[in-house]
């Protein structure tokens, strides 16, 4: 069964960039009739939140993007201590010393001997006498994984066929001085014992991905079958990362931005494929494929959503926006009507209230000072709501039959007199949805 697992740590809002490695994970689960695993990353305790938690599982469940499982790192901290055991049993992982100050200085010097920053594994050369001394003196050891210096290869489900010469990366530190669980081992552990066969995620993990590779083959593992996708930039190229904090799924929800939309945008982002609005998760599932993707940095536009939320908004139902409706308080008898009036002038639900606050009590009218004559004469020949599905042509024919005005001379200002705009539904199908004609009350009528 093909597993994969989203791994998101609970340290902030979810946001695009997180969005679009959820929804890859579990598109793949959901294509194959596979698992898919919401793996919560907080073994930083100091950072970690409930309150990002409980934001991580809305924002998916709002998404849909329903998780068969939830883990939690936390609650693994023996089995990456048992985990730990085993390589240093198995001469894989060592303790070192250095402080960052220390480090720093290793490796400005190698980069002014023109050497790749690598760290030098001066650890391995300490004796347990010379730890317990170190030991003594204050320092706190930290551990690293000693990499095999061969060339690490995979096929990449986007990127093709990779590799990385060992000798060109640091040994990881995978257990902090203060015991802290990072996360090239805990997800190596985890990924290994929960049987992940798949993991897409940003291409900025592809040395994390080297380095997995062997931690999981020294444990005795299969590593599951990776793919980086391109990480996104703004729409000028610009870094995306400094703008996340705008991006945040839980913001886009509150401006009215369709799951549908953000959905359907992500899943083909970067693709060779057309964007494409679907509704239904097992469309998008059924028409996903990772080799359609590409390695080149992606632009993401924030107001690309806006069309695809009015479409989607647009084709919706009565059925599916009656709540949407009592909740403002359209009565069940206007309902249909106000929908089929309202929902060709809206680009979210949220603007239905606006059109309804028009038709329930009214709009102040606007009124050209060289229309205020002609407004006036036309009012006199309005009666009061209620209206009917006549009444807009009736008046229109009486108005142009007793001033001479006709076309949009005669018709905008009206419409400008009755709604307040310029724009808006067919005034014949919206007068009888009129409560209210704040011109005409004006006027003495």
């Amino acid at each position: 069964m093909t597993v994969t697992r989203f791994a998101p740590s609970p340290t902030g809002w979810l946001h695009i960039g997180n969005l679009r490695t959820a929804l890859f994970n579990y598109l793949i689960a959901r294509k194959t009739g596979g698992s898919f695993i919401l793996r919560l990353d907080d073994t930083d305790q100091a950072r970690s939140e409930e309150e990002y938690v409980d934001g991580i599982k809305a924002d998916l469940d709002w998404l849909g993007l329903h998780w068969d499982r939830i883990e939690r790192q936390s609650d693994r901290l023996d089995r990456y201590a048992t985990a730990a055991d085993s390589l240093r049993a198995a001469g894989r992982f060592y303790e070192c010393f250095e402080t960052p100050t220390e480090l720093d200085l290793k490796r400005k010097k190698q980069l002014n001997m023109g050497r790749p920053p690598v760290y030098d594994r001066a650890a391995l050369a300490l004796d347990e006498a010379a730890r317990e001394k170190l030991r003594a003196e204050g320092r706190q050891g930290y551990w690293r994984f000693e990499l095999a210096l061969e060339r690490i290869e995979w096929e990449d489900g986007i990127l093709g066929p990779l590799s990385i010469d060992a000798a060109s990366v640091s040994d990881p530190v995978l257990i902090r001085a203060d015991g802290q669980v990072l996360y090239t081992f805990a997800s190596s552990v985890d990924d290994m014992d929960m049987g992940i066969t798949h993991v897409v995620r940003g291409a900025d993990h592809v040395t994390n991905t080297a380095t997995q590779i062997q931690i999981i083959r020294a444990m005795g593992g299969t590593p599951p079958a990776f793919a980086h996708h391109s990480l996104l930039t703004g729409p000028q190229g610009e870094a995306l990362s400094k703008r996340l904090g705008t991006l945040a799924l839980r913001d886009l929800r509150a401006q009215g931005v369709a799951r549908e939309a953000l959905l359907s945008l992500l899943a083909r982002l970067g693709s060779s494929q057309p964007v494409a609005l679907r509704a239904d998760l097992d469309e998008i599932a059924e028409g996903f494929d990772l080799s359609q993707f590409g390695a080149a940095p992606t632009k993401f536009d924030a107001t690309d959503l806006w069309p695809l939320t009015r479409a989607h908004v647009q084709s919706l139902p009565l059925q599916a926006v009656a709540n949407k409706l009592a909740e403002i308080g359209v009565p069940d008898t206007l309902a249909p009507a106000f929908w089929d009036v309202a929902r060709e002038n809206i680009d979210r639900l949220d603007d239905l209230a606006g059109w309804w606050a028009l038709c329930r009590d009214g709009a102040a009218p606007e009124i050209a000072p060289e229309d205020a004559d002609f407004v006036a004469q036309a009012l006199a020949l309005l009666p009061p709501p209620p209206y009917g599905p006549q009444t807009w042509a009736e008046w229109t024919a009486q108005v142009k039959a007793a001033t001479g005005r006709k076309g949009k001379g005669l018709f905008m200002p009206l419409r400008k007199a009755l709604t307040g705009r310029g724009d808006g539904p067919d005034m014949a199908a919206l007068m009888p949805l009129l409560r209210r004609v704040r011109a005409l009350e004006d006027a003495g009528g």
